[in-house]
């Protein structure tokens, strides 16, 4: 691992190299234009006396005017978009070399000033292409000042000295080579250093950025006032909906739900509070949400948590119906006995021939109320013997139009008339439930729908209608009837048990058909809008989530 690491290391530190290379070689380019220019200016500083101070003035014209014209090249060719390779870099370092060499032959020989231009020309080579190369350029420099210092003793009568200069720059030239090659490579390995880990950051960044946006936990990040910073995709869907965009920051502002804000505000003034759980609108499941402080020092930022209680839920139910069970074991044993010894003494007495009409009709009432508690009874035991939801992913459309032929096949004849209006939008998502537990509810949906249509209208008849959630990622199925609607007082008590408003019910109904849709992570509320009647909406659970 440590190996490939290095390696990948290595990799990125040539790439970057390359890169610094094209920059560091225009730099470079741009510094031999200026010598080259300063050096046809010189030229005609003092014209009168270089036929006496240079050996081949004209040869050293040439050079001067040549090596201005190669750097104004390569400096128009670069400007137009040309990338150097590692090959042009290394052949106009040593064109550097060779030119400045031929200025000094055609000039004063190696006293010349020139002389200290070929140690900034090694060193930039050396700079350019740390590597062996460099050695090679300080090795070339030695050899040619060696060269024409050995030139000019032997054949112009020159001093010895000549060749001790030439030999301490020499040494100046493998000095600067070995010192740059030295310091370049240090350089460049805490520069990949350095890449690699702003690349393992971005890298790190990149993958939180994936987990937070696609965590089916709602994160928020807000100021003191309550202003959304950072928001992910499941937030944005349990808060308001649908989420606005996948970069975590929303492209229109968005306000926090009242409860929200004043949760807020009660946890700002006292950190220690925990506030209640929550519907931000009326089809969302309850939330709960947990604050904490992103940033100790300033504490200008909060972290905000927001949960789904359907999970939380599940589990309480779990536990409230292994409780339950043990209770309705006894109610089996110490009701339904006792009630079935009275409904069968009252079938007894009914058989009497000394009965008036009103004792027939105090038999009657001891019959339905029996029946009454006998359902009570039934219905609490369906509820403890509730097996744990199995599900599946459905797809709605099919589901649905099976479930109305089977509902209508089960209608007795008093009930034959029963109509049901099946409506399903497109690109409805699938579901992911327990077929058999969401049909039981269904069942007594369509049960209480097309009764309290026929009381308010003389007809049995509903509408069912299947769509999406705003963000288009979770099913929905409506039950709406045409009856007389539930009264506005009522509204926060119909899914409590033993609530009823139909004096021949048990409350239970609606009761145990939020418990099932619980169970499925499901969430069954009461729609409130203008229209006649009474309409409860199933919001299934993401079909990605595993329940």
């Amino acid at each position: 691992m440590a190996v490939e690491q290095a390696s990948m290391m290595d990799a990125s530190a040539r790439t970057l190299s390359d890169e610094q290379q094209v920059k560091l070689f225009r730099i470079y380019n741009h510094y031999r234009l200026v010598v080259s220019l300063m050096l046809l200016g010189l030229l005609f500083v003092d014209p009168v006396n270089f036929d006496t101070r240079f050996r081949l003035l004209d040869y050293y014209q040439a050079g001067v005017a040549g090596y201005l014209g190669l750097n104004a090249f390569i400096a128009m060719i670069i400007f137009a978009g040309f990338k150097p390779s590692r090959r042009h870099i290394t052949i106009s370092i040593l064109l550097d070399i060779l030119v400045m060499h031929w200025l000094l032959f055609t000039s004063t020989g190696i006293t010349n000033g020139l002389a200290n231009l070929v140690i900034v020309s090694v060193a930039a080579g050396n700079i350019l292409t740390p590597s062996r190369l460099g050695t090679f350029y300080a090795a070339l420099a030695a050899i040619c000042s060696l060269g024409i210092s050995g030139w000019a003793v032997l054949t112009l009568g020159e001093s010895g000295d000549d060749i001790v200069r030439a030999g301490s720059l020499g040494i100046l030239y493998f000095a600067a080579a070995f010192a740059l090659q030295y310091i370049s490579r240090r350089m460049m390995r805490s520069e990949a250093l350095a890449s690699s880990r702003a690349q393992s950051i971005a890298e790190l960044e990149q993958i939180n950025q994936q987990i937070i946006q696609r965590m089916r936990t709602g994160i928020l990040v807000l100021d003191r006032y309550g202003q959304i910073r950072l928001v992910n995709a499941a937030a944005e869907e349990l808060l308001f909906g649908a989420p606005s965009s996948e970069t975590g920051r929303p492209d229109t502002p968005r306000v926090l739900p009242q409860a929200l804000k004043l949760g807020l505000e009660c946890w700002i003034k006292d950190p220690t509070r925990r506030i209640e759980p929550f519907q931000p609108f009326q089809t969302s499941p309850v939330l709960q949400a947990n604050f904490t402080q992103l940033d100790q020092n300033r504490g200008d930022q909060i972290l905000v948590f927001i949960e789904d209680m359907s999970k939380v839920t599940q589990q309480a139910q779990q536990m409230k119906l292994a409780s339950l069970g043990r209770l309705t074991a006894g109610i089996a044993h110490e009701i339904r006995n006792p009630l079935g010894a009275i409904s069968h003494a009252a079938q007894l007495m009914e058989e009497s021939p000394h009965l008036d009409q009103s004792d027939h009709q105090m038999l009657d009432i001891i019959r339905r109320h029996s029946r009454r508690v006998n359902g009570i009874v039934e219905n609490v035991l369906d509820l403890s013997r509730r097996r744990a939801a199995n599900t599946d992913l459905i797809e709605v459309r099919p589901w649905l139009e099976e479930f109305k032929a089977d509902y209508l096949q089960t209608q007795d004849e008093e009930s034959a008339q029963s109509m049901i209006n099946l409506s399903v939008d497109s690109d409805v998502p699938f579901a992911r439930f327990d077929k058999s537990q969401i049909e039981q509810v269904m069942v007594n949906l369509c049960d209480n729908g097309l009764r309290y249509s026929h009381q308010q209208t003389g007809e049995r008849r509903i509408s069912l209608h299947a769509g999406a959630t705003v963000d288009g990622e979770r099913a929905y199925v409506e039950v709406r009837d045409v009856g007389p609607g539930i009264a506005p007082e009522h509204h926060g008590s119909v899914f409590e048990p033993f609530f009823t408003t139909d004096k021949s019910g048990t409350g239970l109904g609606l009761y145990l058909a939020r418990e099932l849709c619980e169970a499925n992570q499901a969430h069954l509320s009461l729609v409130e809008d203008d229209q006649p009647g009474c309409c409860f909406r199933i919001t299934f659970a993401h079909p990605g989530r595993l329940i």
